[in-house]
């Protein structure tokens, strides 16, 4: 089943009188990462709670910023 990747979708939708007062969309895809990466997705290699790589990446800029602010207050 991971190898094709299954699709459910529906929505649930909160009416009164005709007039929709909620209105949820659901969308589920399941899939192998090989999968998901084939077809575009990886957006969980992007983020921070979910990989240390992203982590790690956030990490490096923000020690680069901080470097880059010492540096113009040591030369001032």
């Amino acid at each position: 089943m991971l190898d094709k990747g299954i699709v459910i979708a529906g929505d649930i939708r909160i009416q009164i009188a005709d007039i929709d007062l909620l209105t949820i969309k659901i969308r589920l895809l399941i899939a192998s990462v090989d999968k998901a990466k084939e077809m575009g997705i990886n957006w969980w290699e992007n983020d921070g709670y979910l990989s240390t790589r992203a982590h790690q990446t956030e990490l490096e800029k923000e020690n680069l910023d901080l470097k880059e602010k010492i540096a113009k207050l040591e030369s001032s």
